[in-house]
């Protein structure tokens, strides 16, 4: 499957699982907003091949970069690292998994990072879906507390909304976004259609 292929499949997969509509009641949103559509990225990135197809769509967005580790906020982040780590290391070019915790436990290191990421690394910061950028602004600014460079943040799916993207890019200059709310609205029309 090419790179095109993917995308389309993952797409497709996203509209089936993820992606969610509702005129009455409208969804509440994290920020409090409510908005006829919600994407629960779970059911899409916590599924095997939903994560292979992340995993290489991912790999092949850094394949010619330096980033040596890549993660995010837990828990939307978490499947997405993990499954870009594995892919890395099968096709040679390994690439570091790593957590943003939320809170700082009450024992052991204390660390905010965890996993095997080293001050001064160059790193992708993850999320599965931007809307105010919030969760995405609190990993960079742990990341970067850790000593780590953050070269670039990569979303499965910006809402284009509450200026999330613009917020983003006042920390980190190159955010990538898979797919965009205007993709998976435009293939669901589509489907209904059907």
């Amino acid at each position: 499957m090419n790179h095109s292929e993917m995308r389309a499949r993952l797409a497709q997969m996203i509209v089936e699982h993820t992606f969610r509509y509702s005129d009455d009641p409208p969804f509440t949103l994290a920020s409090g907003k409510q908005s006829n559509f919600y994407f629960n990225c779970k059911p899409t990135t916590l599924d095997p091949e939903g994560m292979n197809l992340i995993g290489n769509i991912i790999f092949d967005m850094l394949e010619d970069s330096d980033i040596s580790a890549i993660g995010g906020l837990t828990l939307g982040a978490d499947p997405m690292a993990n499954a870009v780590s594995v892919i890395s290391y099968q096709r040679n070019h390994p690439i570091k998994a790593f957590i943003v915790r939320k809170d700082v436990k009450g024992h052991g290191t204390r660390s905010m990072v965890e996993g095997n990421v080293r001050e001064g690394e160059r790193v992708a910061i993850l999320d599965d879906v931007i809307t105010t950028g919030k969760s995405t602004l609190i990993a960079i600014e742990r990341a970067r507390e850790a000593g780590l460079i953050v070269d670039r943040v990569i979303t499965l799916i910006d809402r284009e909304e509450e200026q999330g993207r613009e917020n983003i890019e006042k920390q980190v200059k190159r955010v990538e976004s898979i797919f965009t709310r205007t993709d998976i609205m435009r293939l669901h029309e589509r489907e209904d259609k059907r």
